[in-house]
């Protein structure tokens, strides 16, 4: 206990915890009195041990951080929380500008685990991000966490990180009612937008080719941009995971005029985004997750996103699916 407390002495820069690490050559050496030596660690430690004793659970013992993520949250005393401003309804602005949704509600309670780990009290700075800038922004160290609707697949993580699932969908096509159109096969000749950034840039397009079909596609530089270009007319169908685009329909409340159609193209599992090679502060995310499913209170941050009414006033009414219950249940969800 002696040296754990010593050292987290020295990492707060205490001069009296200097001045003891100062004496321990001499000491060593004989050139300190052994008693002189003693009553120096009692008068330096003491203080330390009623403090240790008040605020520090027991069974945990003080330690500084490692992780290179974490020591810089301890130092700062910021989490810098990277987030969308137009993916609802995980990632959005409401009418306040203020960044909610499904990812940011998670991202609270991950860093509220942060704070727990670092027994300090925290301040989140919000920065917004992009498709095309989000990896860019978590792999420069601009940001700790990317609270979004991120696709984690196998070519992303030899660059950055990932939390456990937070959410399965994959890709359909929004369409205007009365256009004909119910299948990528129906756009043989048209035109087709995606949003740059997104996994759907490159996917769809070879779909496309491996059916042979002749699709034109453009892209807009985020899901809204993506969006005008359908209602404009632009576009015939626009390409996205299919809970982002009944979420846009929702925000925009425009389900007499656009409906979700196709079979799904592909598959995702979207999680929250930090950077690589920081085991430490990967397991302080896992960490919150498990809470969260052990807890139950993943359950009730969904329903609050997916069945109840958006602050649009209007409903996705996409109750949990099967197969994300059962990723919930391997994280630690309780049976009913």
């Amino acid at each position: 206990m002696i040296p754990a407390l010593k050292f987290l002495s020295w990492r707060r820069g205490e001069s009296a915890s200097d001045a003891l690490r100062a004496d321990r050559p001499a000491r060593a050496a004989g050139l300190l009195p052994r008693a002189r030596g003693a009553a120096i660690a009692a008068a330096v430690l003491a203080p330390l041990v009623v403090v240790a004793a008040s605020a520090q659970p027991a069974a945990r013992p003080i330690w500084a951080p490692t992780s290179p993520t974490l020591e810089r949250i301890y130092d700062s005393g910021t989490v810098r929380i990277g987030h969308r401003e137009n993916s609802p309804p995980f990632a959005f602005l409401d009418a306040k500008g203020k960044p909610i949704g499904y990812s940011l509600d998670l991202c609270e309670v991950v860093v509220d685990e942060i704070a727990a780990e670092l027994r300090k009290e925290l301040r989140v700075e919000y920065h917004p991000v992009t498709p095309e800038n989000r990896f860019d922004l978590v792999t420069s160290g601009a940001i700790d966490l990317e609270c979004g609707s991120t696709t984690n697949n196998a070519e992303r993580r030899r660059d950055v990180a990932f939390s456990p699932t937070m959410f399965v969908t994959g890709t359909k096509l929004l369409v205007r009612r009365g256009s004909g159109i119910r299948s990528i096969a129906d756009l043989n000749g048209k035109t087709m937008v995606v949003t740059r950034g997104t996994v759907h840039e490159t996917a769809v397009p070879k779909i496309a080719q491996r059916r042979g079909l002749s699709i034109r596609f453009v892209t807009g530089a985020d899901h809204q941009e993506s969006f005008r270009l359908l209602a404009s007319g632009k576009a015939e169908a626009f390409a996205n995971d299919d809970v982002q685009l009944y979420g846009m329909v929702a925000a925009t409340r425009s389900a007499s005029e656009f409906r979700v159609v196709g079979d799904f193209l592909t598959y995702a599992d979207y999680a929250l985004m930090f950077r690589k090679d920081d085991p430490e502060f990967a397991e302080v995310v896992d960490r919150a997750f498990r809470k969260l499913a052990g807890s139950r209170e993943i359950v009730a941050i969904y329903a609050r996103w997916f069945t109840k009414p958006l602050p649009s006033g209007e409903r996705l009414d996409l109750p949990m699916s099967p197969h994300l219950e059962e990723i919930f249940r391997v994280q630690g969800l309780p049976g009913d």
